[in-house]
């Protein structure tokens, strides 16, 4: 999906919600675990009821790699499903890789080959020859680490050399030289609420990948008063509290309502 394409959906169904499919066992319905396959029972019961009020899912590989085989399987189930039966979503691999060149290449073409996903989350710590590998399909992004929502985001981003800038502004700055806002967006975390105006003085076209909003505690409001461009800009993630909105048979019911909110919300910013 190329960057015309995204902000056309997100006018179209007035949303920049994307949902985060972090999909525990140990917190989805019981009943779900007697299913052949509960993480993609779970997963496609949650995409079929959000889908009219989001424009992107996030699975974090974190979640199904820890199910071993089985979690892997049904992640490809998950991208599957979505390319299929919602097509016009846009997809986010959240696997934070990077890793010298011939390994960041590997990883590439898992995700943007095998399993075909429209992005990927990105670290940058090892420079510009571990990002490159990534930025070499059409169609695809990278997503960047940039300024995350973690309390140990204070350890390394925000410390500043002697000239004052500050290790996020230089990944923003530097990362520019290998791609445009077309190939190319930032992990911003809600929580750092007006630090989305320091950011935007350096990437004022980029889309920001938002998480926090929710169960970490980030404003909505803060994150589009600072952090919205003209074309929107912004892709603000949302996972427990739509998730796990129910663990009854009524999850899905739930988790439609939870998003269906937030949508509303983000309708009276565009």
């Amino acid at each position: 999906m190329n960057k015309n394409e995204l902000i056309q959906n997100i006018r179209r169904k007035k949303s920049f919600l994307c949902v985060g499919l972090d999909t525990d066992l140990k917190k989805i319905p019981p009943h779900l675990l007697n299913d052949d396959d509960p993480i993609f029972a779970f997963n496609r019961a949650i995409i079929d009821a959000t889908a009219e009020y989001t424009i992107a899912y996030k699975p974090n590989l974190a979640f199904y790699e820890c199910a071993g085989a089985r979690g892997w399987l049904a992640f490809e189930k998950t991208v599957r499903y979505l390319r299929e039966h919602h097509p016009d979503t846009f997809l986010i691999a959240d696997a934070k890789r990077g890793d010298i060149g011939n390994t960041s290449a590997l990883y590439a073409r898992t995700f943007f080959e095998e399993t075909d996903v429209d992005a990927l989350t990105v670290a940058p710590y090892m420079g510009e020859d571990s990002v490159t590998p990534f930025l070499g399909y059409d169609g695809k992004w990278v997503v960047l680490l940039a300024l995350t929502s973690n309390k140990g985001s204070a350890d390394f981003q925000l410390t500043a050399s002697a000239d004052g800038e500050r290790l996020f502004e230089r990944v923003l700055r530097q990362s520019q030289e290998w791609a445009d806002d077309e190939r190319m967006m930032y992990v911003v975390g809600a929580t750092q609420g007006r630090m989305f105006e320091d950011i935007r003085r350096i990437v004022p076209r980029h889309f920001l990948l938002v998480p926090g909003v929710g169960a970490q505690g980030g404003s909505l409001d803060e994150v589009c008063r600072y952090g919205m461009n003209a074309d929107c800009g912004l892709i603000v993630n949302s996972s427990r509290a739509i998730l796990y909105a129910d663990r009854t048979e009524a999850f899905a019911a739930a988790a439609a309502r939870e998003a269906r909110a937030v949508q509303q919300q983000m309708a009276a910013y565009l």
